[in-house]
């Protein structure tokens, strides 16, 4: 892990919960498959399989992965050990991926879920297999045994609420938007889609609503050409979109449009190019989550579940997935990202150094807004 990501760690590691020492489960009796824990592991010899699913969105290579890798090595003295895939947003490659996974034997499941449902086979066979699940970002339905992620609904409203406030005059009830929203097969997509619409509706005329298939930003570029088309580019007042990566795609076709003044466009994941788009002003916002303290806690419910010990210092409260009840969770919390909070939350924390950000390209806008 390079030293900005050793930084961002280390920041977040004192928020961090600590994973208790006191294991309360007994190995599971032979033939019995229907516990959520595996056996209970002796030591720190333990493997872990991490499973994410795609590697488009900046933040999986450059955040999840080795954060990961670091605290699953700080939590077992040096003795564990990661096996990682990435999905590339194909659910089938990640069944088969699970199925990798239970043949190599590894001692729990990081599962962030192309499909949520479709994955559900796949927690199965590794429960099955006395491998357990712990769901990562996104809530896999199937027997998982935890589960860390955001509050995904309050990510919605806190969009919602930065594009009416960008709006200002112009958020009423006549002025139309665009709602450019993730995947079907992501379930944050929709809790992200329903915060927002607990904001937008009423306020605001959702002129037309895409639910963009696998996040892409060339499909969210094509289906802003398509509401471009169908509203007119004058008559745009606003743009959710769900992601960074997306509302690059958005703002370019709104560019591509000639518009020479460009509406407010929200964002999600404080991607590099995202944070430079809020300097320039062309993306109003994004929405800065802690992934080094998802990541964190995700690695210390793993190793927890891995030996058999109990989740009670970890989490901190239940979430019900489509096919299980009361899974221990921890849900972190997130932050509006504008011009004026770019020095206290991506560049304090670590993510990106300020010359990352103010290259010779963004220099004079860094200049403008004051980022020096």
């Amino acid at each position: 892990m390079n030293t900005r990501m050793r930084r961002a760690a280390v920041a977040f590691c004192a928020t961090g919960m600590a994973v208790s020492l006191a294991a309360c489960g007994s190995a599971k009796e032979s033939g019995d498959k229907g516990s959520d824990k595996a056996s209970p592991k002796k030591g720190d010899d333990i493997t872990v399989g991490l499973l994410l699913p795609e590697n488009q969105t900046a933040r999986y290579e450059k955040f999840d992965k080795p954060i990961i890798e670091k605290q699953i090595s700080t939590l077992t003295n040096g003795k564990g050990k990661v096996e990682y895939l990435n999905a590339k947003q194909e659910a089938t490659l990640q069944s088969q991926q699970i199925d990798t996974m239970i043949t190599k034997k590894v001692d729990v499941l990081i599962l962030d879920a192309v499909d949520y449902k479709a994955v559900a086979g796949g927690v199965q066979k590794a429960k099955e297999a006395g491998i357990p699940v712990v769901a990562y970002d996104r809530l896999a339905e199937g027997p998982i045994s935890a589960y860390t992620s955001f509050d995904n609904t309050e990510v919605g409203k806190t969009q919602g609420e930065a594009l009416l406030k960008a709006m200002g005059d112009k958020a009423k009830p006549s002025s139309k938007i665009v709602m450019m929203n993730g995947a079907i097969t992501d379930p944050n997509a929709k809790q992200f889609k329903d915060g927002a619409l607990s904001v937008l509706k009423g306020k605001v005329n959702i002129a037309k609503s895409y639910d963009t298939k696998e996040w892409k930003p060339e499909n969210a570029n094509q289906n802003m050409d398509a509401a471009i088309s169908a509203i007119g580019k004058d008559k745009i007042a606003g743009v959710y979109s769900a992601n960074d990566g997306m509302a690059g795609g958005i703002i370019t076709a709104l560019k591509g449009a000639g518009l020479s003044k460009l509406p407010p466009v929200t964002g999600q994941d404080a991607e590099l190019a995202g944070v430079q788009r809020i300097v320039t002003g062309d993306q109003n916002m994004s929405v800065f989550k802690s992934y080094p303290q998802e990541a964190e806690t995700v690695a210390k419910m793993a190793v927890a579940v891995a030996k058999g010990e109990s989740l009670d210092s970890i989490k901190t409260g239940t979430v019900d997935s489509g096919t299980k009840k009361g899974v221990p969770s921890v849900i972190v919390p997130v932050v509006s990202l504008t011009q004026d909070n770019i020095k206290d939350t991506v560049i304090k924390q670590g993510y990106y150094t300020l010359g990352e950000i103010c290259t010779a390209k963004y220099k004079a806008a860094c200049d403008k807004i004051g980022l020096k």
